[in-house]
């Protein structure tokens, strides 16, 4: 059945469809309005304006809302009628992307949100509710655990690029995607460690950059000594710093997927004996901030190295750190 009240007649009459190209460009909607004429400089700003990973999940879920009878615009009630039909399926993160999916794409064509209206908002806590489904975050992976795996790694070029992968993401608290990201022109080495210029992130769309300091290790695993190992074993002077190493020890030209991050975080720690179903590419940056927490670093030096927005999305990593400070049962046991 459809999910919308909206007919093609209403899409293609609204005042709000000259705008439609946008989500053209942005390849939210592929069916749309492809006839619009756009100046190509408008066309490659606002394809500049989301991130491609960003850009790709919105096509994958709107596609689907589509193949399920939705169409933009669409009203509260259809959004969430698409939610209950899902509710038991799906997990509650992966209908909250919807949702979040859905919002960009009405507000990008100049349409009103129906995600943020009754009885849609009302749907998504009702399941969220009923199925008292806690969040599974990737386990940190902390600083004796890391040791642990680092002490296990061998001497082949694959070896030493996974070291210098695990130190610097670890180091730098980076999301998978900034790590992959990194090109040598990213990184500067100075005195006292390296210099890493991250050009775009999840939190900085517009580009604007910053830069993260990584010094020279205290212990016998240093992120600046393995990087440099990587680069100088591998030959690699310019582009991608991460890269695929076949099973011949060849390395290739491309850069690693975020993918291939999680890949070799739950290797790496299935060999020394850890669960990896609990890890992913996360865990790095996960472990960082629990482990940085620890050691009694304050919120803000940990969101100046990782570049979280506020204390609010350190949290959970706080709150795990000091699960057994000063705790309750400790006294009395």
């Amino acid at each position: 059945m459809s999910l919308s009240t909206s007919d093609n007649s209403h899409y293609r009459s609204s005042p709000g469809s000259k705008l439609v190209s946008q989500i053209d460009q942005l390849q939210l909607i592929a069916q749309k309005d492809r006839s619009i004429d756009v100046p190509t400089s408008v066309r490659d700003f606002v394809a500049a304006s989301v991130a491609d990973n960003s850009r790709r999940a919105y096509t994958a879920d709107l596609r689907r809302f589509s193949s399920h009878g939705g169409a933009l615009p669409s009203d509260s009630t259809a959004v969430a009628v698409y939610l209950a039909q899902h509710a038991d399926t799906h997990s509650i993160s992966t209908l909250r992307r919807w949702m979040a999916s859905l919002s960009k794409a009405h507000i990008a064509a100049g349409y009103p949100d129906p995600t943020k209206m009754e009885p849609a908002k009302s749907t998504l806590r009702g399941i969220c509710r009923n199925r008292g489904e806690a969040v599974h975050n990737a386990a940190p992976l902390l600083r004796d655990d890391i040791f642990a795996v680092l002490d296990e790694i061998g001497s082949g070029i694959r070896d030493v690029r996974d070291r210098a992968l695990l130190l610097i993401g670890f180091a730098g608290g980076f999301r998978r995607s900034e790590l992959v990201g990194l090109d040598v022109s990213d990184i500067v080495f100075v005195r006292r460690g390296l210099v890493i210029n991250l050009r775009r992130s999840k939190t900085d769309q517009a580009g604007i950059g910053r830069e993260i300091g990584i010094p020279l290790g205290k212990t016998r695993h240093c992120p600046v000594s393995a990087l440099e190992d990587w680069l100088r074993v591998a030959s690699i002077e310019s582009g991608a710093v991460f890269r695929p190493v076949d099973r011949h020890s060849h390395v290739g030209a491309g850069r690693l997927s975020g993918e291939a991050v999680s890949v070799i975080v739950k290797e790496r720690v299935a060999a020394v004996g850890i669960d990896p179903g609990r890890y992913s590419g996360h865990s790095l940056r996960a472990g960082f901030c629990t482990s940085a927490a620890q050691a009694g670093v304050s919120s803000w030096k940990i969101r100046q190295q990782t570049g979280h927005a506020s204390d609010a999305m350190l949290a959970r990593y706080i709150r795990s750190a000091e699960l057994f400070d000063g705790n309750a049962a400790g006294a009395v046991l």
